[in-house]
Formats: C-alpha cells, sequence, structure tokens
C-alpha cells in the first residue's frame, strides 16, 4: 500500500514540475505542437468509426479541421468484421457490414478533405478515400483496420481454431485491406482500390479465452490460439512487405487488451504475443458502468482495491509486456445512471438506470458531458489523488474524463515510460480537439 502511495505522489509531483516547464507565461500565447510521428514519438492512437459519419456527422475531414490529424500518429479504422466462414468481408449486410460508408459513399468537395469532389467513376470513394487524403496532407500519419469489436469478435475463436483457419483468415484480411481488393459494388471497389490505404492490423479479440458479447464464442483454448493467430499475422505481413517495391515498408500488428487480471490470463501468453505485436492498446476505460447497480469510477488512473489505469498497466508489465509497447486507453466519453439516491456526491450509491443519453442511455460524449458541466446544473467533482472527475447534479451522476484527467494521465505515462495513448473514439471530442489537445501537450515527445 505504501509503494502505490508513494507511486501516486511521484507522479503528482512530476505533474506539477511539468504543468510548470510547459505552461507559457502570462501573457503568452500557446504555440500549437505538432509532433513528427516517427519511432521516438509516443503513439498517439484514435479510432474512428465506420457509423459515425451518419447519426454524429462526423466526418475524416473533421479530424484535419479541428486539428486532430497533426497530433495523432495512428487511426485505426473501427471495423473489419469476420465471417462465419472464418475469412474478413465487406458488403453492405445491416448490422454487419457497411462498404457504403467505407469506400462507396460519395462526398462534395466541402466535405472532402482535399477540397475536391468524388467523381461517379473514382474506384474508391467514402471514408477510406478521405483517410488516403487525409494521410496525404499529413505525411507519416498510419491508418489501420481495426478487426472485430465487442460487436464483431463472434467468430474470431472458430477462424483461430487450426493452423489452416489461421492462415484463411488472416490471407483474406491482406487481400481485402493491406492489397486493398475490394469487392466491386458499381463503379467502386475491385483489385487494388484500396492498395497502399492501410498500415497494418489491430486486432480487436474481445475476448480471446473469455465471455465478450452475447453471441460471441470462446474457448479454453483461444489463449494459445490468440498467440498462434498473431504470429501468423506477423508472418503473411512480413512476407507481403517483402513482395513491395519498397521493401522496408513495415506493416504494424497491434491488439486491443483488456483490463482484468482474469480475462488476460485466460486469454494471452503476454510475452509471445509481446514479440509479435508492435504495441497493445489497453483497455483504459469500462471498469464500471450504466450495467451495474451502484455509481463507480469507469476509467481512474489509481484506485484502491477495484480496476485502475496504473492497476492494467502493472498487470501487463508483471506478465512480460515490455512499457514501451503499453499503450494506454483513454476514454473520450462517459458512463453515467439516473436515480440516484444517498446523497453525498454521488459516486459509490445506488442508481435505478442508465442516464438518458443522446446515441444509447448510460453513454455520453464528451462534448454533450461538457455541456453538462458548463451549464450549471451539475457540479465537477475531481479525485485529485486517484485521477478521475464526475458530474453529479443530485440525480444524475456521470463518470469521465475531462482535459485535466487527460492530461494528468499523459503525464503518468511519460513517467512510468509506456507507449504512448490511445482514444475511444475521436467523434466524442470537441469541434476544436480538445480533449486531444489536452494529452498532446502532456505527452510531448520521448
Amino acid at each position: 500500500m505504501r509503494r502505490r502511495t508513494l507511486s501516486r505522489l511521484t507522479i503528482a509531483a512530476v505533474s506539477l514540475a511539468l504543468l510548470a516547464a510547459l505552461s507559457p507565461a502570462a501573457g503568452a500565447s500557446t504555440p500549437a505542437h505538432h509532433p513528427v510521428p516517427d519511432e521516438s514519438a509516443y503513439k498517439r492512437v484514435g479510432y474512428f468509426t465506420q457509423w459515425g459519419v451518419y447519426g454524429r456527422d462526423f466526418q475524416v475531414k473533421d479530424l484535419d479541421t479541428s486539428g486532430t490529424a497533426a497530433k495523432l500518429t495512428h487511426i485505426n479504422y473501427a471495423f473489419g468484421n469476420v465471417n462465419a466462414d472464418g475469412e474478413c468481408f465487406t458488403g453492405n449486410v445491416p448490422g454487419e457490414a457497411d462498404a457504403w460508408a467505407d469506400y462507396v459513399r460519395p462526398l462534395d468537395a466541402a466535405g472532402s478533405v482535399d477540397g475536391v469532389a468524388d467523381t461517379a467513376d473514382q474506384p474508391l470513394a467514402g471514408n477510406f478515400n478521405q483517410l488516403r487524403e487525409l494521410k496525404a496532407k499529413h505525411p507519416g500519419l498510419k491508418v489501420m483496420i481495426s478487426l472485430g469489436g465487442w460487436g464483431w469478435s463472434t467468430h474470431f475463436s472458430d477462424a483461430a481454431r487450426t493452423p489452416a483457419s489461421r492462415k484463411a483468415l488472416v490471407a483474406s484480411c491482406l487481400d481485402l485491406y493491406i492489397k486493398g481488393n475490394l469487392p466491386a459494388d458499381g463503379a467502386r471497389g475491385g483489385a487494388g482500390a484500396a492498395a497502399g490505404l492501410f498500415d497494418g492490423i489491430d486486432i480487436d479479440w474481445e475476448w480471446p479465452g473469455s465471455a465478450g458479447d452475447t453471441d460471441t464464442v470462446y474457448r479454453p483454448e483461444d489463449k494459445r490460439n490468440f498467440t498462434a493467430l498473431v504470429r501468423e499475422f506477423r508472418t503473411q505481413l512480413d512476407a507481403y512487405a517483402k513482395t513491395r517495391k519498397d521493401r522496408r515498408k513495415h506493416y504494424e500488428l497491434t491488439a486491443f487488451v483488456p483490463t482484468a487480471p482474469a480475462k488476460i490470463d485466460a486469454g494471452f501468453e503476454v510475452r509471445k504475443i509481446m514479440r509479435d505485436l508492435d504495441f497493445v492498446n489497453l483497455q483504459g476505460y469500462d471498469f464500471h458502468g450504466s450495467w451495474e447497480t451502484t455509481t463507480a469510477q469507469q476509467s481512474a488512473l489509481f484506485a484502491r482495491n477495484d480496476f485502475s489505469v496504473d492497476q492494467t498497466v502493472r498487470d501487463w508489465l508483471r506478465r512480460g509486456a515490455p512499457a514501451r509497447k503499453l499503450v494506454v486507453g483513454m476514454p473520450f466519453y462517459g458512463q453515467g445512471w439516473t436515480g440516484v439516491t444517498g446523497g453525498g456526491d454521488g459516486l459509490g450509491r445506488p442508481a435505478t438506470g442508465p442516464a438518458p443519453a443522446t446515441w444509447a442511455n448510460g453513454s455520453e460524449d464528451y462534448e454533450a458531458l461538457k455541456k453538462l458541466a458548463d451549464s450549471g446544473r451539475f457540479t465537477v467533482h475531481r479525485d485529485r489523488l486517484n485521477g478521475h472527475a464526475w458530474l453529479f447534479d443530485g440525480t444524475t451522476l456521470w463518470t469521465y474524463d475531462d482535459p485535466r484527467v487527460l492530461w494528468t494521465k499523459s503525464v503518468y505515462v511519460r513517467a512510468k515510460g509506456l507507449g504512448g495513448a490511445m482514444f475511444w473514439s475521436l467523434d466524442g471530442d470537441t469541434p476544436d480537439g480538445e480533449l486531444i489537445t489536452a494529452v498532446d501537450r502532456g505527452l510531448g515527445h520521448r
């Protein structure tokens, strides 16, 4: 216990020292910090959601106009799906795949990164073409295809069961995304239509060896099969790189991994997978949420006898993960409850259910929570020692990360020598990129 307390005090001291060093003098303007994405920089990995272009109207161009793209090293495109035959696929299948959003949907000049409208005969449109334009405008920015996610991890266990099925899965994913051979959809798609867009694969299998979504299959042997799947991805990515003109090209391989020790031990041979993965994105949120009947923190930096960012980092380090390959997940949304009783600041109190929200009850984007905080109806509470914040109006509570919390977490990443920060998801930030800016200033360069 004393060791953890000293660690918190150390982080607090480092935070204060860095704050003094990084804060501009009174009256001085703060220069924009645009890191050069290279191997010496901290990773700044943001998930871009395929479906965000609809209701939220969050477009790839918004990453440019908000200044976010200049502060990122990686964009993870969420998500690619695996079908019952154990292959990566796309198409227009409600709830399963959305080729329209990915590469078919035309954008006009006002909605395009380069200010040029899509034409009817170009093979690549939609989000994929906009990401290609974004990369052209921000050299060094990498785009990864993220496979699975909570809802689309259904068939991973089946696809990873045998050497033959793993080879087939990986080959199909490389063909579709790395080689860019998209199914034809009118004038869109075709052989090589998306070639050169994706710089690697992010495996978001939730979860090998333990329960995930209701229809997601899992087995005890998933643990060794996940290791073998990672190895197969690494082998085929490296082999493909050797066929390219620029043989120095390295296709990155990453994974999203859990916070719960039981899930780590059930599904991950940590030392083995870390040899083949460039880095892992640690789950740094959803420690608690509106599926529970008592309010609690969802993303605290430290917590006593509870999940926390620090606990997650230490658990992965203890199991053999290199610190430089651990990228800390940070939420751009909050978890909320309503019907909170018991008084006080609302934390640790009984609640009747998920708080009403814009898109799904119990979960709200930071942009909306900021408006609640500024409305005067809610009080902002902070646990400065443990590094988290929440809003409470006497009945409704939202646990979330604001710029002050994310800046402190970024300082923690630096103090611990970790790999960087990951964000779920970019569409939750404000139009001027308030959250990404806080992390960017906190991280600086190695």
